[in-house]
Parts: structure tokens; sequence; C-alpha cells
């Protein structure tokens, strides 16, 4: 039974420069420009008139964008729920201005280990890691740890939380990997690891959503009967100003938005790619977080129910559950 009918996420890619070169993710190697100003603030208007509420500010490396303050100040403005994941580069030099605007805030961190985090980031970033830390900490930020999750460092979630959680009192979150493309991302999750994380789902201060678990236990999206509800779900955004269908990591097309996204979104012409969402050949076996998320929160069925404690759990960890309550008339 599909609950809300409307897009509730959008994924907005600021750039897809970045100033990393992680062995799991491919967005780095493309061309890109950085979104306009004039465009984004034209963007946020309709993207708040399609009844989206949570924009997620992405990359490549978001903290690239030398306008991303303002970007933010435009969205907090507009009362959308902001999140931005950095790998710390930038963000000792930004924090200040930063302060406040981003409802959640994710350090991306890939090893516990620093010679290990810095082989995977393809650059020496580990140190900027822990910097980062101390200063979200003098500012009263509370970013979120984000650890992806691969069979070979599953064994590494005690130590992650240990070293970089329990010292500041933060949220690990949990982000078991997935398959795109033809990017190598190693072995897939085993029935152990995945045990092992429903484990560590339970724990205090620890974000996993368990339909994440449950959607690997059945074999990811399948196409004849599709969980995956990403073109309606999810508004996803280009660096080129184009409205990307019916997700970006597969692309099928994407249409230059003309000021005019909200008209777009309503077309014919996107009205029949976002019915093909999650049928399509490539759709079979798909598991993304970024997209299987939303589509568990619009439409009520076993992942719905699977989702709904840890959904609850993290928002009121985040205290973002206050941002999604309908405004009160004056």
């Amino acid at each position: 039974m599909r609950l809300i009918s409307h897009p509730v996420l959008c994924n907005y890619y600021v750039t897809y420069r970045c100033n990393a070169q992680c062995d799991f993710c491919d967005i780095w190697e493309k061309p890109s420009p950085y979104v306009e100003l004039k465009k984004v603030k034209k963007n946020l208007k309709d993207l708040k008139r399609l009844g989206v509420k949570v924009i997620d500010f992405t990359g490549g490396e978001p903290l690239l964008h030398r306008n991303l303050e303002l970007i933010l100040r435009e969205a907090k403005s507009m009362g959308f729920i902001t999140t931005v994941t950095t790998n710390c580069l930038l963000y000792p030099k930004m924090a200040k201005k930063l302060q406040g605007l981003i409802d959640m805030l994710h350090f991306s961190v890939d090893s516990p280990n620093e010679e290990e985090h810095n082989k995977s980031r393809g650059v020496k970033c580990f140190d900027f890691l822990l910097k980062s830390l101390e200063i979200a900490a003098t500012l009263g930020e509370k970013p979120d740890i984000l650890f992806t999750v691969f069979e070979d460092n599953v064994g590494q979630i005690q130590e992650v939380y240990d070293k970089f959680c329990k010292p500041y009192g933060l949220v690990l979150i949990l982000n078991p990997m997935f398959e795109y493309g033809a990017v190598n991302t190693g072995e897939a999750l085993s029935k152990e690891t995945l045990t092992t994380l429903k484990r560590w789902s339970k724990k205090p201060s620890v974000y996993l959503n368990d339909a994440f678990i449950q959607l690997r236990i059945d074999g990811g999206n399948h196409i004849e009967k599709p969980v995956c509800k990403a073109a309606s779900s999810t508004v996803v955004i280009s660096p080129f100003n184009e409205l990307m269908l019916p997700c970006y990591h597969l692309g099928i097309k994407s249409i230059k938005i003309k000021d005019d996204l909200y008209d777009l979104y309503h077309s014919e012409e996107v009205k029949k790619l976002i019915a093909q969402e999650g049928r399509m050949p490539a759709c079979e076996g798909c598991a993304i977080n970024c997209y299987m998320q939303p589509s568990f929160a619009i439409e009520m069925n076993k992942y719905w129910w699977k989702a709904l404690p840890s959904t609850l759990k993290y928002n009121l960890l985040k205290g973002t559950w206050k941002q999604m309550l309908p405004k009160k008339r004056a």
C-alpha cells in the first residue's frame, strides 16, 4: 500500500569532483562543473512544491563547492532537512562556516587503521578525520561516523566505534556495501556478516536500517515485484542541472532542467520513466542503499515494517523528527 505519493528526498550532486580517489567509487573519475547558486535556488523552490523533505547535498566531495555554505543556508531557510557526507579533507577549513547548517553531517571512515583508511581513499586523509572530530566537538556539532561495511572489514566495527564514536558521543552508521556498474566492491556480504550487522543494529548509538539486511537476504530488488521506488521517492539532480532518471547509478535518462523542475517532474516523459523504476533489467538484484531507504519509507510492506524501528531510533538520536512535524499556522 502506497503511503506517500510524492518524492521525499533529493540527491543533489553539487559536483562530481573529488579530492580523494576511493577504490569503491567511480564518481570522482567524471568531469564535472559546480552547480550554480542561482539555479539551486530555483530548484529548491520546486523541490518544496514537490513535497521533498530532505536534501542530500552530495558529490564527489561537496565541500569542494565554494558556495556550499550559501546553498545550505538557502535550504535551511526553506525548512529542508539537510545532509552532507565528507571525507574531512576540507572540513577543518570550513567547519565554522557550516556550523548549524547540516542536520545530518556524516564523516566517512573506511578503517580505524591509518594506513588502511588512506589506502582506501587514495589520499592521506586520516589525520584530517581526527582533526575534524576535534573541531566538530568544539563547535558543538555531532557528525555521524559513516562506516561502509565490506566482507573484509566487518571485524573492525568495534574498533571504529571505540575509536571515533565513543569518545565524542557520536552515532555510528553502518552502511552495507552495494554493487553498481563496473566498480569492484569485493565479495558479497555473507550470512555470517549479515548476522553480525543485525546484532550491531540493536546497540545504542548505532544505526543500521534492518530492511537493508532483509533486502540482501531476499536477493535484492526483483523486477517482477520491485521494492525499489527510486524515481518516485527521490529526485536526483546532476551538477549539469539535469534531472536524472530513474536514479543516478542507472542513469538511463538525463533531462535538462530549464527553471521548470516542478513541471518537468510531472511531464509525460518523466512519468513514463518513473513507471519503469525497479523494473528494468539492470534493476534485478539491486540493493543500492541511496534509493532503497526512501523506497522503504513511502510504501507499506514488509520492508517498511523492518525499517520502522531503526528509522525511529535514528530520528530520535538526531532530533530530526521535530522537523518532520507539520508546521502550525499563524
